[in-house]
């Protein structure tokens, strides 16, 4: 799967904390802001790692469940402490860096992998959660544009990433070029 228009998941979970070390919330709507998730310690400016904060992070549904399977934890009670848990796109999201993602009302755009820091472990009370996330820690995400989303909402690639894009561009050129210049095919001009 590539970060192709159109191609959709749903909101499985969405997570808050309020400040930096509080139990994750579960909540089944929230207001996406410029600065982040209302409600959520990183928008408040209070997480742990401020510096290397992000807006708002996408885990996938898929990784939890991968993580349940290896390790027998599960994490499905927000104690990952991302903000939204989507599903339909693989367990590691790759493929979504860099294109403009609509979330239920908001647009985000994927810019980096968030792998899971040590602290994870102290916090969700888990020996070896880290290690497990390690490769589906899920994407630290800027927001395009402000919304709400709720779970149940879908999620689709609104736009796809500039690489991705530039190469359906050329594919298509280059099957144009092709049936252009193929003197078999009926682009040749021939005439009865």
């Amino acid at each position: 799967m590539t970060g192709e228009e159109g191609v959709s998941g749903v909101v499985r979970g969405l997570v808050t904390a309020p400040e930096a070390g509080a139990p994750p919330e579960r909540r089944e709507a929230v207001a996406i802001r410029s600065g982040g998730v209302e409600g959520d310690r990183y928008r408040r400016g209070d997480g742990h790692f401020e510096l290397d904060g992000c807006a708002v992070t996408l885990v996938a549904a898929e990784a939890l469940d991968a993580v349940r399977a290896a390790t027998g934890t599960d994490v499905s009670d927000g104690r990952h402490r991302r903000n939204v848990v989507v599903e339909g796109f693989g367990a590691g999201m790759d493929d979504l860096l860099e294109a403009t993602v609509a979330v239920g009302d908001a647009r985000l755009r994927p810019t980096r992998r968030r792998p899971p820091c040590a602290r994870l472990e102290s916090l969700a009370g888990e020996a070896g959660l880290a290690s497990a996330l390690r490769n589906r820690g899920g994407l630290c995400c800027d927001v395009v544009e402000p919304g709400r989303v709720a779970v149940g909402d879908a999620v689709t690639v609104a736009e796809p990433d500039p690489r991705t894009a530039g190469d359906a561009i050329a594919a298509r050129l280059r099957e144009r070029s092709e049936s252009e210049s193929d003197p078999s095919g009926d682009a040749s001009g021939a005439t009865d």
